[in-house]
C-alpha cells in the first residue's frame, strides 16, 4: 500500500506541469507586483514602461469583491476579505479590468490575479462590499455568491476551542480551522468548489493567464486541485490551445518542524519561496557569507528550480507579517538592489519583484495614497522615469529593470565563470550572454575576470543605460578571449556592475531575448 501511495503522489505532483508555466510571451521571464494599482494604471504601464522593458507579466491585487473597512481607513487587508465575486474594487470594475487586460496582453504582458479563496471576511459583523453586496458573518451570510453556514468548517471539520487556528504543528487544524478569525470555507464541499471554478473561469474568458492562490497552506492540496479541475483551458486566441492556467501558491514554509510543507502543493502549480527572501536578507545584510552563494537554490535545500517563485519581499513580509523573518525591503535600497540584481541574474527559480507604495510604518495597516473620497490615488511619474503621489515603484528603478532585460537576455543559460574574491565578493556569467560583478567587502574589486562574453565595450546597466549606441553610464572593454578587468568600488552607491549581450556600445538597445 505504500509503494502505491508513494507512486501515486510522484504522479500527482508530476502534474503540477501543467500550472506552472508563466506563459510569458517571447524571452521574457520576470514578473511584477503592482501592489493596489487601479486597473486603469496597470493598463498604461503595461503599454508604456512594462511591454517596452521587457516585464512578462502583473501579479494584481485581488479583483473580487471585498468588504469596505473604514476603521482604520481603508486599509490594504480589506481586499482580502471576500464579500463575492463579483469584479467590482477599489481599483476598478468589470470593464476596466476587462480593458487592462486585453491591452496589457497585446503589449506582450500577462496578467496574474491574486486569489482569495480559503475564506470570506473576518467572522461576526455586518456590512457592505465593493460592489455593493450585503453580508452577515454572525449568519454566515453572503448573498452576492451566494454561500451559506453549510460552506463554511465548522465544528465538525474545526476541532479547536474556538473555531480558530492556534497549533501550527497540527495539519488538520490549519487547514480545516479560521485563520486570524476569517470564515473558512468548506473546499470539501463541491457546490463550493463550482463557485470558486466559476470565479476562475470568468476571469480566464477575460484573458487572464494565472492565479496566485493566497493562504495556499489553509487549504488541502487535493481541494485546490479539485478546483482546478474544474476551471476551463487559457483563451487560445491569446495563449494557443490547450494551455492551463499559471499557479501559483502562497505557502509559508520555512524548513521548520510544521507538517504544512511547500513540496505537498507542487501537485496544483509552483509555490512562493519565502525562504528564498529571508536567506538573501542574510547575506546582503553580511551576516551570512556572500561566497556561499556558488551553489544557490537546491543547493540549499530549497524545492525545485521548476516549482517555485522566488522575491525579496511581499506585501506582508515587507509589513512584518506573513512569517520568513527581516526581509529587505524597498526602505533599505542598496542592500536591495543587489538582493534584487542577483535574484534576477541567477537562474535558480521564476522571480517576481515587488512594487510598493509608501505608508506609515509605524502604522503597516495604511491602505494605498488615496484621495479625499479614499478612491487610489493616480501613479505618476517624474523626468527620470520614478513614481511620484506616494507610489514607491521598485519595478521603475533603473538597478531593476535592465537587469529584467538582463535576465531576459541570459535566457535558459546555466551559471558558469563562478568567481569569489572574499566573503563578499562574488562574480558569475551566465553562458556567453551575460555577466555580474557584487562587492559588499571593505576594499575593491580590481581583477581580470573571464565574463564569457564576446569582445566588445559593454555598458554596464547597474550605472546607467545604452541610448542611441553609446553608454550613458560605466563601461567594460571585453576582450577576445572573454576576460576583462573588472573594478567594483565597495563604497559606491550601487556596489556592482552587469553586462549583456543587449547593451553593447555601437548596438541598439534591446531587452528580450
Amino acid at each position: 500500500m505504500l509503494g502505491l501511495f508513494v507512486v501515486s503522489l510522484l504522479v500527482w505532483q508530476a502534474q503540477g506541469s501543467q500550472y506552472s508555466d508563466p506563459h510569458c510571451a517571447g524571452g521574457r521571464s520576470a514578473i511584477t507586483h503592482l501592489f493596489e494599482w487601479k486597473w486603469s494604471d496597470i493598463a498604461q504601464e503595461c503599454e508604456r514602461f512594462l511591454g517596452p522593458y521587457g516585464y512578462c507579466g502583473v501579479q494584481i491585487s485581488p479583483p473580487n469583491e471585498n468588504r469596505v473597512v473604514t476603521n482604520p481607513n481603508r486599509p490594504w487587508w480589506e481586499r482580502y476579505q471576500p464579500v463575492s465575486y463579483k469584479l467590482v474594487t477599489r481599483s476598478g470594475n468589470e470593464g476596466q479590468l476587462k480593458d487592462m487586460i486585453q491591452r496589457c496582453n497585446k503589449a506582450g504582458v500577462r496578467i496574474y490575479a491574486d486569489a482569495v479563496i480559503n475564506h470570506m471576511t473576518g467572522a461576526g459583523g455586518t456590512g457592505y462590499g465593493t460592489g455593493g453586496s450585503s453580508y452577515d458573518a454572525n449568519s454566515l451570510n453572503f448573498p452576492g455568491v451566494p454561500y451559506g453556514g453549510n460552506d463554511f468548517n465548522g465544528g465538525n471539520e474545526c476541532h479547536s476551542s474556538d473555531g480558530s487556528i492556534h497549533n501550527y504543528n497540527n495539519a488538520e487544524e490549519v487547514r480545516n480551522c479560521r485563520l486570524v478569525g476569517l470564515t473558512d470555507l468548506k473546499l470539501a464541499s463541491d457546490y463550493v468548489r463550482g463557485k470558486i471554478a466559476g470565479y476562475f473561469n470568468h476571469l480566464i474568458d477575460l484573458g487572464i493567464a494565472g492565479f496566485r492562490v493566497d493562504a495556499a497552506k489553509h487549504m488541502w492540496p487535493g481541494d485546490i486541485a479539485a478546483v482546478l479541475s474544474k476551471t476551463k483551458n487559457l483563451r487560445s486566441d491569446v495563449f494557443g490551445g490547450g494551455k492551463r492556467a499559471f499557479v501559483f501558491q502562497e505557502v509559508i514554509d520555512m524548513g521548520g518542524s510544521e507538517p504544512v510543507k511547500g513540496g505537498q502543493y507542487v501537485g496544483d502549480g509552483r509555490v512562493t519561496n519565502f525562504i528564498f527572501g529571508a536567506k538573501l536578507a542574510e547575506i546582503f545584510r553580511k551576516k551570512n557569507a556572500m561566497k556561499y552563494l556558488k551553489n544557490w537554490g537546491e543547493g540549499w535545500g530549497m524545492m525545485r528550480s521548476d516549482d517555485v517563485v522566488n522575491f525579496i519581499d511581499n506585501h506582508d513580509n515587507q509589513r512584518g507579517h506573513g512569517g520568513a523573518g527581516a526581509v529587505i525591503t524597498h526602505w533599505e535600497p542598496r542592500p536591495y538592489k543587489l538582493a534584487t540584481a542577483f535574484m534576477l541574474a541567477h537562474p535558480y527559480g521564476f522571480p517576481r519583484i515587488m512594487s510598493s507604495y509608501e505608508y506609515n510604518r509605524a502604522d503597516n495597516t495604511e491602505g494605498p495614497p488615496h484621495n479625499g473620497d479614499m478612491s487610489i490615488k493616480d501613479v505618476s511619474f517624474k523626468s527620470d522615469m520614478s513614481c511620484g503621489n506616494g507610489w514607491s515603484c521598485e519595478h521603475r528603478w533603473r538597478q531593476i529593470y535592465n537587469m529584467v532585460a538582463f535576465r531576459n537576455k541570459a535566457g535558459g543559460d546555466g551559471l558558469s565563470n563562478w568567481w569569489s574574491g572574499s566573503d563578499y565578493q562574488i562574480a558569475f556569467s551566465r553562458g556567453n550572454k551575460a555577466f555580474i560583478a557584487m562587492n559588499l567587502d571593505g576594499f575593491d574589486i580590481n581583477a581580470n575576470l573571464n565574463t564569457g562574453l564576446p569582445g566588445g565595450t559593454y555598458c554596464d546597466v547597474i550605472s546607467g543605460n545604452l541610448e542611441n549606441g553609446r553608454c550613458t553610464g560605466k563601461t567594460i572593454q571585453v576582450g577576445g578571449d572573454g576576460k576583462a578587468h573588472i573594478n567594483v568600488g565597495h563604497s559606491w552607491e550601487d556596489p556592482m556592475i552587469a553586462i549583456h549581450i543587449g547593451a553593447r556600445q555601437g548596438s541598439s538597445p534591446s531587452r528580450v531575448g
